[in-house]
């Protein structure tokens, strides 16, 4: 039988949305698409030069239409809300903040190591992006906030799964699958 599940996970930057998403892909045997993907174009150094809306929009969309399920990670406030008419269930992760940012300096370490240290082509990209993650709580803040996921999520028709991110992610795994509508 085929899965139909369509699900949408979202929370803040580092909260551990697409390594969610990648374990229900391969548990749920279901394409994972992720919104930075789309949202970004390739370039060198990455995470540089934004996709206009409606290209993302159609990109994924496209993406979704070649899947009878599928799951969608990451953000799309103020962009994106079409992508999610027909879904099954959101996920939301909330990850304390000091979590997140060593997940950051992790995974940027990881991904591009000296290029984001003093004199990388990437070190001011890599302190921007810290510093603009690091005031996801922080309701002042004019990027993507907890208090912007919140009224979103209080809007939503689908069912809402709250989970802490911090937890391993089989758990969270788990959690999700026993959640999901019976398609």
């Amino acid at each position: 039988m085929t899965n139909r599940s369509r699900l949408y996970l979202t929370g803040a930057s580092c909260s551990g949305v697409s390594t969610l998403g990648a374990a229900l892909s391969q548990r749920l045997n279901l394409p994972h698409l992720d919104v930075d993907d789309f949202y970004w174009m390739p370039t060198d150094p990455p995470f540089s030069t934004k996709r206009p809306p409606e290209d993302r929009v159609r990109l994924i969309g496209k993406r979704q239409r070649d899947s009878e399920g599928w799951i969608l990670t990451g953000s799309f406030l103020g962009w994106g809300d079409a992508l999610i008419e027909t879904v099954d269930l959101i996920v939301f992760l909330y990850t304390p903040p000091a979590i997140r940012l060593q997940r950051l300096d992790h995974r940027e370490a990881t991904r591009y190591g000296e290029r984001i240290l003093p004199g990388g082509d990437m070190h001011k990209a890599h302190l921007a992006f810290r510093a603009w993650a690091s005031r996801y709580d922080d309701p002042s803040f004019t990027g993507r906030t907890l208090e912007q996921h919140e009224l979103w999520l209080s809007a939503q028709t689908a069912p809402v799964l709250r989970l802490q991110g911090e937890r391993p992610t089989g758990d969270l795994a788990q959690c999700v699958a026993e959640a999901l509508p019976r398609l």
